[in-house]
């Protein structure tokens, strides 16, 4: 059998305990337990920490994706780092971020288990030497890797695979040598420089950080990582048939390495260094056993954190495809062999590692049909052109256990009731809930399981920010990463704008709205946290004019995590999905609120696209511009400006945000939003914005008819099937990997003693 092995520089896991219940089937077994003890499992829920090793979508990805390999049977292993601290716990002080550690471990983790039997030795600088044997890497600094297992159920069919996470640990002997001239106690202390690497998630999300630290992280992890597989494959019977010489001939077709964006493409290099000059296999013989997905373009030194590295790209990968086989193909093209370089050349000679990437694996894929075809015709359009079958699409999805059964117990309940349990584990079946659209009895069930959910979420809104708000009104619900191309500030204009409507006639019916927007900055991303500080602003005067009532509540949503989020998405009414188009690779939050429930209002980007061809344009709220809309405006050249002189209510918007009517004591908090908007805004939030306000519009008209939203809302779960993470993962298994999922399933006891 084939193995997968995942790597990732994060796995967004969140909660364990709940998602554990349920893929054993032990949910009411345990709820019955603990009752009988006099417990309350919500209540112990609650005390588990979120394990939060990730910033964002790509490590909510990459949990998603483990839970399907499970679920379908897969001999799958996820790697990465155990961070000590994960993604930082956000505090709002006055309406601006501010950020705490987030101790995690503080207790323990009960789900781990430390492996120090499997414990590698990962080497970090030094130097090449040359002698009769070949080269050698010497007088190099040792970190060792510990490696923390957890299991990962599959649902209901015996299957737990494994994720390991690697944690630094200093050798014995590191650094003291010291000791004979009396600094042993400086040695000791340097032992937290080794043990550093595995210290904190660095918190940047969409964004390349070019630290030491973090490329230490990224070869720490891989290096580990290729040496276990290694380990693995030479026990396996494939790579013990020679007892003198491990025999690596199978080692293609029976090992698949899947590399969760460029994070972890040190991975390619790494596996030739370790194949040519420790197993001493041929250059010619080392076949590529990697896909990548999700790659973006940026560009890297690798050189001091391992010289050897150096060797395996420029002698080997870098002259074998760029000088002989581009040039093969495109004769005296010198421009294009430049362009596809993996080595860039100046001052500095700097690595590509996207390029790397896609000269270094068999497959790549963008993860939602809009952004393959992107990458295609912009970014990789050379690489494209030179090796068009290693590139395809992937779109992502998320699991259906976590996103359905676990955090909207009552909506999943109503649909089994119709349809039988099966879908959870095959959620194309979700199809089968066309037939129930004009059912007068499941229009009711679904819009009461929408009410509950709502009002749950109210009293917990009520309890943890001491704030009251209207059950029945419309949750407009905007939660990510607070970005400039996500464009919160788009959504800070509707609200601007919707509160001057309710002002200039304050007795015209409105239909209700509580909007709240959620997500971390990057401590160091300056517009981020001003976007931050506006939102809670606006709030401010917002929820305190009594003019307004509770016609219209903001609220900021502080320290949005996994466990937050299995709160909100049940209980959205419609989904923000606002990006400018072509800047979002996919998107995963749109499918969880598409699955339980909610409308979307969006541009035609990432997933988007794909979730509005499966539900019909007429069950979305489509608005603004299309990728070719925007590149033509480039073209012609954005002037916000022009918008700002033409639209009076985007006038007055601006206008207030610049004067200081959202923040009358520093009445110029502001202005770097606006100069950025109107000078330097790169995602062109003005352009938007008219089709915007019509679309939302069009939303609270739709709102006021209960009965013909419901139905919208379930054409809209009938057709999300589409975004399981299981369907995205048996795509990689037939297409990427070769190997063929199992659906095997085993029943639920019908008695909870069973």
């Amino acid at each position: 059998m084939q193995r997968i092995y995942y790597l990732s520089l994060e796995f967004y896991m969140g909660r364990t305990l709940q998602n554990t219940m349920v893929n054993l089937a032990l949910q009411n077994a345990c709820d019955e337990a603990t009752y009988q003890l006099g417990l309350d499992m919500e209540e112990l829920q609650e005390i588990e920490e979120d394990a939060g090793l990730g910033n964002g979508g790509l490590g909510r990805l990459a949990a998603c994706f483990l839970d399907s390999m499970a679920t379908l049977g897969l001999a799958a292993y996820g790697y990465g780092i155990r961070y000590e601290f994960g993604i930082f716990n956000q505090k709002i002080c006055g309406g601006w971020q501010l950020e705490e550690a987030d101790d995690w471990l503080r207790y323990g983790n009960p789900w781990e288990k430390a492996r120090p039997e499997y414990m590698i030795p990962v080497h970090f600088y030094g130097r090449i030497q040359h002698d009769h044997d070949g080269v050698k890497w010497v007088d190099t600094q040792v970190v060792l890797a510990l490696p923390y297992d957890t299991p990962v159920p599959g649902y209901r069919n015996n299957t737990v695979n494994t994720m390991r996470l690697w944690s630094a640990r200093a050798p014995n002997e590191f650094n003291l040598k010291d000791f004979n001239v009396g600094g042993y106690i400086q040695a000791v202390l340097d032992r937290n420089l080794a043990e550093n690497i595995s210290r904190v998630l660095y918190p940047n999300d969409n964004f390349f950080e070019g630290k030491e630290l973090r490329l230490k992280q990224e070869y720490f992890v891989v290096a580990a990582t290729l040496q276990d597989i290694i380990r693995r494959f030479k026990s396996s019977k494939f790579g013990s048939r020679d007892p003198v010489r491990t025999s690596f001939d199978a080692f293609p077709d029976k090992v698949a390495i899947q590399l969760n964006d460029t994070h972890p493409s040190l991975t390619i290099p790494e596996l030739m260094r370790v194949l040519v000059d420790i197993e001493k296999l041929d250059w010619d013989k080392v076949r590529p056993c990697m896909g990548g997905n999700g790659c973006r373009d940026f560009l890297r030194q690798a050189r001091k954190i391992n010289p050897q590295h150096s060797k395996s790209l420029y002698q080997g990968v870098g002259q074998r495809f760029s000088c002989i086989k581009v040039y093969a193909k495109f004769p005296g093209d010198l421009d294009r062999m430049r362009r596809m370089s993996m080595v860039e050349e100046g001052s500095v000679k700097r690595i590509n590692m996207a390029h790397l990437c896609i000269v270094g694996s068999h497959a790549v894929n963008g993860v939602a049909r809009i952004h393959s075809e992107i990458l295609k015709a912009t970014v990789f359009k050379d690489f494209y052109e030179f090796e068009p079958h290693k590139f395809q699409n992937k779109t992502n999805g998320i699991t259906p256990r976590r996103w359905l059964v676990l955090c909207n117990p009552g909506l999943a309940e109503i649909i089994a009731e119709r349809i039988g349990e099966d879908y959870i584990s095959d959620l194309d079946q979700l199809k089968k809930l066309l037939a129930f659209v004009e059912d007068e009895g499941f229009i009711r069930d679904i819009a009461k399981v929408k009410q509950e959910n709502k009002l749950k979420f109210s009293a917990y809104l009520e309890k943890e920010y001491k704030v009251k708000i209207n059950p029945n009104s419309l949750f407009d619900i905007q939660v990510k990463r607070i970005h400039e191309y996500k464009r919160q500030l788009l959504n800070c204009l509707h609200i601007i704008t919707f509160y001057n409507r309710i002002k200039k006639e304050p007795n015209k019916h409105f239909v209700p709205r509580t909007i709240m927007i959620g997500g971390k900055a990057a401590p160091g991303y300056h517009m981020a946290k001003m976007i931050i500080k506006l939102i809670t602003s606006i709030g401010d005067i917002v929820n305190n004019d009594p003019v307004i009532g509770d016609r219209l509540k903001v609220i900021f949503l502080e320290n949005y995590r996994v466990s937050l989020a299995e709160k909100v998405v049940p209980a959205a009414d419609l989904s923000e999905q606002i990006s400018t188009a072509g800047t979002e690779a996919s998107g995963t939050g749109n499918m969880k609120f598409m699955l339980n429930g909610a409308l979307t209002i969006g541009t035609m980007d990432g997933a988007n696209v794909e979730m509005a061809e499966e539900a019909g344009e007429e069950n979305f709220f489509i608005f603004g511009m299309r990728v070719e809309d925007v590149d033509e405006l480039d073209r012609k050249g954005y002037c916000a400006k022009d918008y700002y002189d033409h639209i009076p209510e985007l006038k007055q918007a601006i206008d207030q945000m610049s004067s200081g009517f959202f923040s009358p004591k520093q009445p110029d908090l502001f202005k770097d939003i606006v100069n950025m908007l109107m000078y330097h805004d790169r995602f062109k939030v003005f352009a938007d914005y008219e089709a915007y306000i019509k679309c939302q519009e069009k939303v609270s008209a739709l709102y006021k008819n209960t009965k013909e939203w419901t139905k919208k809302v379930i054409k809209n779960i009938a057709t999300s099937g589409k975004f399981s993470s299981d369907r995205t993962i048996a795509q990689y298994a037939r297409e990427i990997w070769g190997v063929e999922p199992t659906r095997q399933k085993i029943p639920a006891p019908d008695d909870p003693r069973e």
